[in-house]
């Protein structure tokens, strides 16, 4: 009797959650959140600041600057040089942010998971099922970043840039208690089919960063593009930007402005790194997936 109290007090909390951070309108918040964040005064952001570290884990000792003339500053603070030392073995493809992992495994019949009985298609997330092609039989990550983790996300590998395709879409939290409640959640929210071919071998690989609820940025640097989540929404198709950005394994392509998700997809012939599983947190720079042969 007594376990099960304590179950039906966990699953109340878990409909508080969902419905604290998912029913309201999510986009008018959002909006609110960037504006919030970008005001310039140093006592406004040490207060936000101490109220964030009631909530979170919050921990800035890695931080290149201690202080911040905005939450926004905060938010997406660089590191100390050397903080997150790269794995330089050619063979391995390296983790794009630090993160928990949320799902990984094996992209079957276009299909993969963002939690336990909730499949989505591979297709709907890229947003055009010609480029999901490449992937089909491979292998994805699902990386989620918490709002107390370092924002930023780098390159896997060297590579070239050579696609990026935006999609408008809604702000749904990407929490896992979310995830386990909101099919297909991460095709509905903003987000960014970003391809990249591998110097070595030629492999395609994509990343995907996915934004959430309070994420009222996306920062892409490799295109100088700033991505803003509407408010009102307003969408009429996915934005296709064709580039060509020769990048370096480790270099900082972008930041999000609070916490939301990253998913890697590689082709078939790749594998986890070892210890990659989900519920483990990885950091930026650590082995993820080793190239074939």
């Amino acid at each position: 009797m007594k376990a099960r109290r304590w179950r039906d007090l966990l699953l109340q909390q878990e409909d508080l959650n969902f419905l604290l951070t998912n029913r309201i309108p999510r986009s008018a918040a959002t909006w609110l959140m960037g504006w919030f964040s970008q005001i310039e005064s140093p006592w406004l952001a040490r207060l936000s600041i101490a109220v964030w570290r009631q909530f979170t884990k919050l921990d800035l000792g890695e931080a290149k600057e201690q202080q911040f003339r905005s939450l926004h500053a905060c938010f997406v603070r660089e590191l100390k040089d050397g903080a997150r030392p790269v794995e330089q073995d050619p063979a391995v493809l390296v983790s794009p942010c630090d993160a928990i992992v949320g799902a990984c495994g094996r992209v079957q019949q276009g299909q993969l998971w963002q939690a336990k009985g909730f499949p989505y298609s591979a297709a709907d997330l890229f947003g055009n099922a010609a480029r999901a092609v490449p992937f089909a039989e491979g292998i994805f990550v699902t990386l989620r970043l918490t709002s107390a983790m370092y924002h930023h996300f780098h390159a896997p590998h060297d590579a070239t840039i050579h696609h990026v395709t935006h999609m408008a879409g809604d702000t749904w939290n990407v929490n896992p208690i979310a995830l386990k409640r909101v099919e297909r959640l991460f095709c509905k929210n903003e987000r960014a089919a970003v391809h990249l071919k591998l110097a070595q071998g030629g492999h395609p690989i994509a990343m995907i960063p996915v934004a959430a609820i309070l994420v009222a940025s996306l920062r892409l640097h490799f295109l100088n593009l700033l991505i803003p989540a509407r408010y009102p929404r307003r969408y009429s198709g996915p934005d296709e930007l064709p580039c060509q950005v020769q990048v370096k394994k480790g270099e900082d392509l972008g930041w999000f402005q609070h916490g939301s998700t990253v998913i890697v997809f590689a082709p078939p012939g790749f594998a986890l790194c070892e210890g990659v599983e989900t519920g483990v947190q990885v950091r930026m720079g650590q082995g993820l997936m080793r190239l074939p042969g």
